[in-house]
Protein backbone atom coordinates (compact mmCIF):
# COMPACT_ATOMS: atom_id res chain seq x y z
CA UNK A 1 0.00 0.00 0.00
CA UNK A 2 1.62 3.25 -1.08
CA UNK A 3 2.00 6.45 1.73
CA UNK A 4 0.06 9.45 0.63
CA UNK A 5 2.44 11.21 3.55
CA UNK A 6 5.84 10.52 3.60
CA UNK A 7 5.40 11.06 7.41
CA UNK A 8 8.63 9.59 9.94
CA UNK A 9 7.47 6.94 12.53
CA UNK A 10 7.33 9.11 15.79
CA UNK A 11 5.53 11.74 13.76
CA UNK A 12 2.87 8.63 13.20
CA UNK A 13 3.11 7.67 16.97
CA UNK A 14 2.67 11.36 18.01
CA UNK A 15 -0.99 11.72 15.88
CA UNK A 16 -2.14 8.69 17.64
CA UNK A 17 -0.99 10.12 20.98
CA UNK A 18 -2.49 13.54 20.71
CA UNK A 19 -6.55 13.82 21.23
CA UNK A 20 -7.46 15.31 17.77
CA UNK A 21 -9.46 18.10 19.19
CA UNK A 22 -7.80 19.05 21.89
CA UNK A 23 -4.67 18.94 20.70
CA UNK A 24 -3.37 17.59 24.09
CA UNK A 25 -1.91 13.60 25.50
CA UNK A 26 -3.85 11.14 28.46
CA UNK A 27 -2.19 11.76 31.62
CA UNK A 28 0.23 8.72 32.32
CA UNK A 29 0.59 7.98 28.89
CA UNK A 30 3.50 5.70 27.92
CA UNK A 31 3.56 7.22 24.25
CA UNK A 32 7.01 8.87 24.88
CA UNK A 33 8.58 5.34 25.02
CA UNK A 34 6.90 4.53 22.16
CA UNK A 35 8.55 7.96 20.42
CA UNK A 36 11.64 6.32 21.68
CA UNK A 37 11.22 3.47 19.79
CA UNK A 38 10.50 4.68 16.76
CA UNK A 39 13.55 6.49 16.57
CA UNK A 40 15.37 3.96 17.21
CA UNK A 41 13.38 1.94 14.68
CA UNK A 42 14.21 4.60 11.97
CA UNK A 43 17.62 4.77 12.58
CA UNK A 44 18.21 0.80 12.02
CA UNK A 45 15.50 0.92 9.12
CA UNK A 46 17.97 3.17 7.50
CA UNK A 47 20.71 0.83 8.00
CA UNK A 48 22.56 4.37 10.06
CA UNK A 49 22.66 1.50 13.53
CA UNK A 50 22.70 -1.96 13.73
CA UNK A 51 23.03 -4.63 16.05
CA UNK A 52 24.92 -7.55 16.18
CA UNK A 53 22.51 -10.91 16.17
CA UNK A 54 25.12 -12.61 18.19
CA UNK A 55 25.63 -10.12 20.69
CA UNK A 56 23.20 -11.17 23.90
CA UNK A 57 22.90 -8.11 25.22
CA UNK A 58 21.99 -6.21 22.06
CA UNK A 59 24.54 -3.33 22.54
CA UNK A 60 23.57 -0.52 19.71
CA UNK A 61 26.22 0.18 17.18
CA UNK A 62 26.32 3.09 14.73
CA UNK A 63 27.05 1.96 11.01
CA UNK A 64 27.01 5.47 9.06
CA UNK A 65 28.90 8.51 8.89
CA UNK A 66 26.43 10.01 6.79
CA UNK A 67 24.08 12.21 8.66
CA UNK A 68 20.55 11.84 8.32
CA UNK A 69 18.41 14.50 6.34
CA UNK A 70 15.96 14.99 9.45
CA UNK A 71 17.34 17.22 12.43
CA UNK A 72 16.02 14.92 14.97
CA UNK A 73 17.10 11.53 13.72
CA UNK A 74 20.10 13.53 12.83
CA UNK A 75 20.53 14.40 16.50
CA UNK A 76 19.73 10.73 17.91
CA UNK A 77 22.59 9.38 15.40
CA UNK A 78 25.17 11.79 16.82
CA UNK A 79 23.66 10.55 20.95
CA UNK A 80 24.82 7.51 20.12
CA UNK A 81 28.18 7.84 18.10
CA UNK A 82 29.34 10.35 21.07
CA UNK A 83 28.42 8.25 23.66
CA UNK A 84 31.15 7.14 25.69
CA UNK A 85 30.09 2.94 25.58
CA UNK A 86 28.00 1.34 23.82
CA UNK A 87 24.82 0.50 25.23
CA UNK A 88 21.84 -1.45 24.66
CA UNK A 89 18.45 -1.10 22.61
CA UNK A 90 16.32 -0.82 26.01
CA UNK A 91 18.69 2.32 27.04
CA UNK A 92 18.56 4.34 24.06
CA UNK A 93 15.14 3.71 23.71
CA UNK A 94 14.47 5.38 27.56
CA UNK A 95 17.12 7.65 26.44
CA UNK A 96 15.38 9.14 23.33
CA UNK A 97 12.44 9.30 24.72
CA UNK A 98 13.78 11.63 27.58
CA UNK A 99 15.09 13.81 24.57
CA UNK A 100 14.30 17.88 26.48
CA UNK A 101 11.09 18.78 24.61
CA UNK A 102 10.61 15.69 22.37
CA UNK A 103 6.82 15.85 22.39
CA UNK A 104 6.69 19.87 21.10
CA UNK A 105 9.48 19.32 18.60
CA UNK A 106 7.81 16.81 17.18
CA UNK A 107 3.81 18.70 17.09
CA UNK A 108 6.05 21.42 16.20
CA UNK A 109 7.35 19.38 12.86
CA UNK A 110 3.44 18.45 12.28
CA UNK A 111 2.76 22.17 12.67
CA UNK A 112 5.04 23.02 9.63
CA UNK A 113 3.91 19.99 7.57
CA UNK A 114 0.07 21.77 8.23
CA UNK A 115 -1.17 19.08 9.98
CA UNK A 116 -1.60 19.99 13.54
CA UNK A 117 -2.35 23.98 14.97
CA UNK A 118 0.10 25.20 17.49
CA UNK A 119 -2.01 27.02 20.53
CA UNK A 120 -2.32 27.26 24.08
CA UNK A 121 -4.52 26.70 26.58
CA UNK A 122 -5.19 27.43 30.65
CA UNK A 123 -4.88 24.53 33.18
CA UNK A 124 -6.72 25.40 36.46
CA UNK A 125 -7.20 29.05 34.84
CA UNK A 126 -4.03 29.28 36.31
CA UNK A 127 -1.07 27.42 34.53
CA UNK A 128 -0.64 28.08 30.35
CA UNK A 129 0.14 24.57 28.34
CA UNK A 130 0.87 24.13 24.67
CA UNK A 131 -1.83 22.36 22.25
CA UNK A 132 -1.57 21.02 18.93
CA UNK A 133 -5.17 20.25 17.84
CA UNK A 134 -5.90 18.54 14.27
CA UNK A 135 -6.19 20.60 11.55
CA UNK A 136 -5.91 17.88 8.81
CA UNK A 137 -6.97 14.41 9.75
CA UNK A 138 -6.16 12.82 6.96
CA UNK A 139 -2.41 11.88 7.33
CA UNK A 140 -3.55 10.55 10.94
CA UNK A 141 -6.26 8.52 9.40
CA UNK A 142 -4.26 6.71 6.47
CA UNK A 143 -2.07 5.75 9.52
CA UNK A 144 -5.20 4.26 11.13
CA UNK A 145 -6.76 2.50 7.61
CA UNK A 146 -3.35 0.85 7.71
CA UNK A 147 -2.99 -0.82 11.00
CA UNK A 148 -7.03 -1.82 10.43
CA UNK A 149 -5.97 -3.35 7.65
CA UNK A 150 -3.08 -5.35 9.38
CA UNK A 151 -4.98 -5.94 12.99
CA UNK A 152 -8.25 -7.03 11.35
CA UNK A 153 -7.58 -8.60 8.10
CA UNK A 154 -5.98 -11.79 7.05
CA UNK A 155 -3.00 -10.38 4.76
CA UNK A 156 -0.20 -11.30 4.62
CA UNK A 157 1.19 -7.83 2.94
CA UNK A 158 2.05 -5.72 5.87
CA UNK A 159 5.24 -3.68 5.15
CA UNK A 160 7.79 -3.31 7.81
CA UNK A 161 6.69 0.35 8.86
CA UNK A 162 3.28 -1.06 9.69
CA UNK A 163 4.54 -4.00 11.81
CA UNK A 164 6.82 -1.65 14.23
CA UNK A 165 4.00 1.13 14.27
CA UNK A 166 1.38 -1.79 15.65
CA UNK A 167 4.07 -3.02 18.10
CA UNK A 168 4.76 0.54 19.59
CA UNK A 169 1.58 1.83 19.34
CA UNK A 170 0.29 -1.71 20.97
CA UNK A 171 3.26 -1.37 23.77
CA UNK A 172 2.03 1.99 24.78
CA UNK A 173 -1.63 1.68 24.87
CA UNK A 174 -2.26 3.91 22.09
CA UNK A 175 -4.58 1.37 19.89
CA UNK A 176 -7.40 1.90 21.91
CA UNK A 177 -7.49 5.27 21.20
CA UNK A 178 -8.51 4.13 17.62
CA UNK A 179 -9.76 0.83 17.48
CA UNK A 180 -12.41 -0.68 20.09
CA UNK A 181 -10.79 -2.58 23.46
CA UNK A 182 -12.57 -5.38 22.66
CA UNK A 183 -12.82 -5.68 18.95
CA UNK A 184 -8.40 -5.72 19.77
CA UNK A 185 -8.68 -8.04 22.12
CA UNK A 186 -9.93 -10.78 19.78
CA UNK A 187 -6.98 -10.02 17.60
CA UNK A 188 -4.82 -10.75 20.09
CA UNK A 189 -2.98 -13.70 18.76
CA UNK A 190 -2.76 -11.91 15.17
CA UNK A 191 -1.19 -9.29 16.21
CA UNK A 192 1.53 -11.20 18.25
CA UNK A 193 2.01 -13.13 15.04
CA UNK A 194 2.45 -10.20 13.18
CA UNK A 195 4.97 -8.13 15.72
CA UNK A 196 6.61 -11.83 15.81
CA UNK A 197 7.09 -11.91 12.35
CA UNK A 198 4.91 -14.75 11.29
CA UNK A 199 2.46 -13.40 8.98
CA UNK A 200 4.49 -11.13 6.26
CA UNK A 201 5.00 -11.33 2.58
CA UNK A 202 7.78 -9.78 2.72
CA UNK A 203 10.11 -11.71 0.24
CA UNK A 204 13.54 -9.12 -0.20
CA UNK A 205 16.53 -9.47 2.07
CA UNK A 206 16.02 -5.54 2.74
CA UNK A 207 12.21 -6.18 3.52
CA UNK A 208 12.99 -9.53 5.78
CA UNK A 209 15.69 -7.30 7.68
CA UNK A 210 13.26 -4.38 8.13
CA UNK A 211 10.86 -7.09 9.72
CA UNK A 212 13.94 -8.56 12.07
CA UNK A 213 14.36 -4.72 13.21
CA UNK A 214 10.99 -4.28 13.63
CA UNK A 215 10.92 -7.87 16.08
CA UNK A 216 13.69 -6.69 17.92
CA UNK A 217 12.43 -3.67 18.61
CA UNK A 218 8.73 -4.91 19.46
CA UNK A 219 10.45 -7.19 21.93
CA UNK A 220 12.32 -4.96 24.52
CA UNK A 221 9.03 -1.91 24.46
CA UNK A 222 6.60 -4.06 27.02
CA UNK A 223 9.78 -4.69 29.33
CA UNK A 224 10.43 -0.82 29.10
CA UNK A 225 6.84 0.32 29.37
CA UNK A 226 6.40 -2.47 32.61
CA UNK A 227 9.27 -1.06 34.31
CA UNK A 228 8.89 2.91 33.55
CA UNK A 229 6.24 5.06 35.46
CA UNK A 230 5.93 7.66 33.32
CA UNK A 231 4.22 11.44 34.03
CA UNK A 232 3.45 13.34 31.14
CA UNK A 233 1.60 16.60 30.46
CA UNK A 234 -1.29 16.67 28.66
Amino acid sequence: MPYKFDLYLYEEIMLLALRDKEGTTELGSMYPYALGGALLAELLLSKAIGIDPADKKKLVNALSSKQPQDALLAECLQKIKTAKRRASMQTWVSRLANIKELKHRIATQLVRRGILRADEDKVLLIFTRKIYPEVDPTPEREVIERLQQAIFTNTTDVDPRTIILLSLAKSAGLLNYSFDKKKLKQQKERMEKLINGEVTGAATKEAIEAVQAAIMVAAIMPAIISTTTVTTSS
